[in-house]
């Protein structure tokens, strides 16, 4: 099924609104851990580490034993806020693997790729849509904000960041760079050719983003056609090997043409027989001559005046001229 098909926009609407949500949760517990952090430093002298996980955040307070009614009241507040963030972990937990499933039931193949998880591979299936829309990667590139913009200026040559296109899979793909920067990757290996032609830090950083959009566009192109292939090879049945044609159709079906179905004789005539000149006279009315549009109907008498007598001294009744 591709994203382009009407009946994987429900999926994709799914998936938005899942991404979305964990988006939310994921600023929630940003929030949460700092309120935790800002307690546990009142807590504790040398104070807490940061990005502190449920588990350690329990075991430092449970280190502390305050006296006064300040600080019990913060022990207690910080204890509030560790089952929050309990809660909100195993939240992003049921997420992450709603998202791993619609992804893989996509067949999309995302995740391969290092540095994007279940999350940012459901984003960028959620905002892309169909990819069949960017004609290259130098499209897909300006549209996730990871093609650079000139700002050379004399003989200067350099490049500046373009803030504009998708900045949810600009992140993304930011992600994606900081985590094979930090890994032992072909990021990490390019990242520092980079360095090693002079470019700055966030040069180099903003040529590996753009390297990695280019192989996530690969991907995406990659897995529409492997869709596209499992859908012929499927055939319109949704099954392997099925044709437009049914078996029934090979059957010899006998079918019976307009000219060779028997057709009735004439009708027994009921009216009675009439001599040739009625049959003319009839004929003649029954079809009266067509007359042309807009043609003017000129009536002549069709009575003629005879003259007849009844004796020899019978006056004429033909009328006389007047004078």
């Amino acid at each position: 099924m591709t994203w382009s098909q009407p009946s994987a926009w429900p999926a994709l609407s799914a998936c938005r609104l899942l991404t979305d949500r964990r988006d939310e949760l994921s600023h929630l517990r940003v929030q949460t851990v700092n309120r935790l952090q800002r307690l546990l430093a009142e807590l504790i002298a040398a104070g807490a580490k940061r990005d502190l996980s449920a588990l350690q955040a329990k075991r430092v307070l449970a280190s502390v034993r305050p006296r006064t009614l300040v600080g019990k009241t913060m022990r207690r507040m910080a204890a509030e806020e560790i089952t929050d963030l309990v809660g909100v972990d195993a939240k992003l937990k049921t997420i992450k693997n709603e998202l791993r499933g619609a992804v893989q039931d996509r067949g999309s193949h995302l995740m391969n790729l290092c540095g994007i998880g279940p999350a940012g591979a459901a984003r960028i299936l959620a905002d892309v849509g169909d990819v069949a829309r960017f004609p290259d990667r130098n499209h897909f590139a300006s549209w996730t904000g990871t093609a650079p913009l000139d700002a050379s200026s004399g003989d200067q040559i350099r490049h500046r960041l373009s803030r504009a296109g998708n900045r949810r899979l600009n992140h993304v793909l930011h992600i994606a760079a900081i985590v094979q920067i930090r890994h032992d990757t072909e990021g990490r290996a390019y990242y520092r050719r980079k360095r090693a032609e002079s470019k700055t830090p966030m040069e180099a950083l903003r040529c590996l983003k753009r390297r990695i959009s280019d192989a996530v566009y690969r991907q995406l192109v990659a897995d529409a056609n492997a869709a596209d292939s499992a859908e012929e090879a499927a055939g319109p049945g949704g099954h392997s090997g099925a044709t437009p044609q049914s078996s029934a159709a090979d059957l010899h079906t006998p079918v019976i043409g307009s000219s060779d179905k028997p057709q009735p004789g004439p009708a027994r005539s009921t009216l009675p027989r009439t001599g040739h000149r009625s049959n003319t006279h009839a004929a003649s009315t029954a079809s009266p001559p067509r007359r042309r549009d807009r043609a003017v109907k000129v009536e002549r008498p069709t009575v003629r005046t005879t003259l007849t007598a009844t004796s020899v001294d019978a006056p004429s009744k033909a009328p006389r001229p007047r004078p």
